[in-house]
């Protein structure tokens, strides 16, 4: 036996569980790993009180453990998938999404992916995107034909012969039949209009963002304004209403086009029964205390997190980061032979991080204007934002209870601030103003993204900073509300949408 003098911080790891209830783990947990660049808390702080009677010896005694605070806090870098499952639990919400299916095998001769259910959700001209199959031939975006049954959705393309896959397929987008889609901007929104295909029927729901146009030039309009990002204001069977378009949209009517849409997978949070209240537990291992057995691995845990506070990092010329807080309800500390807990413990899923230099496609903060679907943007650059997200979680002690019994939370906070380069002095009118603001973020890297958008804000601050030799900056401080006031469908803080495919044209 060669008992370990230190344990190095680089021999640790980091993974995350959801559990069935608060504090109670399912019978085969998965424990995902995570990538932490650091910590900020992470363990149990324990109160003691000592004994401080009244004696001649001048001396306190011995005193008693009497509560634990339970905490974990942790940074990492945002990538296109490690914080999709996670964002779920500061939401307080489930992530929506469209037709994702497992899909274990690719059937090459008849050049369909056969899910075992759920197959039928799809429809002829849908666009899907295949990911996770061994062979790259099943990979990526795919155009359904024929006529989709519950365990087959044919393709156009040249499927690879599959089996014992773990494979995912997911509906990411519509190709609209020549001449269906038309832009009409005669009305006090830009709107998509068709009158074969059923746009109900598409899954969308008013505030979820969609681009238009794909990178051939008959999937997209003429008109370059036309094709990009927008947000989706109204919805009925022959006409979607855009508002926060990415360009200032023309009536066109798509004349001999096969127009091409995408949507991703949306995330906001909710109202009412919708709101859901996930629990975690986090597994911090901290290597072997002898090297003779080096699978003898020790770990502590916290139990029972809810998630708590988050801070979205976007400095420039740097790349983007994540803060994340939980609070718990009880630390425990298992030894290298007790193990660590059951469970399956998928490896890591590489991925490049997003920069902050060349992976924005937009930001866009500007007055709310109902007769305007491409208003004015209140400023042109920035060096720095952060958003920030705060649920009000408080651990509930009570007698009998060592740690807390459960954990309470307040309403969904959302704020941040921003520093951008001062051009017009309409941006500090604004904030004096107390005028709407909405603000949405498109990163697009590698056919991928994410969107996040807030449908109003109100601004703080507004002092402008003036130092010699420099640009001008405006610092502002950021406060997200329910968009309700807007438009009553708009009912949420926060909405972000996980881009599964972007065309090349998304990538500005």
């Amino acid at each position: 036996m060669a008992t370990e003098k230190k344990i190095d911080s680089n021999v640790t790891g980091l993974r995350i569980a959801e559990e069935e209830s608060l504090g109670v783990l399912p019978s085969t947990p998965d424990w995902i790993p995570k990538e932490p660049n650091g910590y900020s808390e992470f363990g149990g702080q324990i109160t003691t009180v000592a004994r401080s009677p009244i004696n001649p010896s001048r001396q306190r005694k011995k005193g008693v453990a009497v509560d634990l605070d339970a905490s974990a806090g942790y940074g990492t870098d945002l990538t296109q998938e490690n914080m999709q499952k996670d964002l779920q639990g500061f939401f307080f919400a489930d992530l929506r999404t469209k037709a994702e299916l497992s899909v274990a095998i690719v059937e090459g001769t008849l050049e369909e992916f056969q899910p075992t259910a759920g197959g039928d959700a799809y429809s002829a001209s849908d666009l899907l995107f295949a990911k996770n199959f061994t062979d790259p031939g099943a990979n990526g975006l795919h155009t359904v034909s024929g006529v989709p049954a519950a365990a087959s959705v044919p393709v156009t393309a040249d499927l690879p012969d599959l089996t014992g896959e773990a494979g995912t397929i997911s509906r990411v987008g519509f190709e609209f039949a020549s001449a269906d889609a038309a832009i009409d901007d005669t009305g006090s929104f830009p709107a998509l209009t068709a009158t074969i295909k059923d746009l109900t029927t598409l899954g969308l729901i008013v505030g979820e963002w969609v681009f238009i146009g794909g990178d051939a030039a008959g999937n997209q309009f003429d008109t370059a304004a036309s094709n990009g990002f927008a947000r989706v204001r109204k919805i009925a069977a022959g006409r979607i209403d855009f508002d926060k378009t990415q360009g200032t949209m023309v009536t066109d009517a798509g004349a001999g086009k096969t127009i091409h849409i995408f949507f991703g997978r949306v995330l906001k949070n909710e109202l009412g029964a919708l709101i859901k209240r996930r629990s975690y537990q986090g597994e911090r291992t901290l290597g072997a205390v002898d090297n003779a057995l080096p699978s003898e691995i020790q770990a502590e845990y916290i139990v029972g997190m809810v998630a708590n506070e988050l801070s979205l990092n976007i400095p420039s010329a740097d790349k983007l980061t994540v803060d994340l807080s939980y609070l718990g309800i009880d630390n425990e500390q298992l030894t290298g032979a007790a193990g660590v807990k059951t469970g399956n413990r998928p490896g890591i899923v590489e991925a490049d991080a997003f920069n902050t230099s060349s992976d924005f496609s937009r930001i866009k903060l500007a007055v709310v204007d109902d007769t305007n679907a491409a208003p004015v943007p209140l400023f042109a650059f920035g060096t720095d934002f952060a958003v920030t997200i705060n649920n009000g979680a408080e651990a509930l002690k009570a007698v009998g209870v060592f740690g807390g019994f459960d954990i309470s939370v307040g309403n969904f906070e959302v704020g941040g601030s921003i520093t951008a380069y001062f051009a017009d002095i309409a941006a500090v009118a604004a904030v004096r103003n107390n005028s709407d603001i909405t603000l949405d973020m498109q990163i697009v890297k590698n056919n991928q993204g994410i969107t996040i958008d807030f449908p109003l804000l109100s601004l703080g601050d507004g002092r402008l900073s003036v130092e010699q030799d420099q640009a001008i900056k405006l610092p502002l401080t950021t406060e997200a509300a329910s968009g309700s006031k807007i438009d009553a469908n708009l009912d949420y803080t926060a909405l972000m949408v996980f881009w599964d495919y972007l065309p090349d044209l998304a990538d500005l």
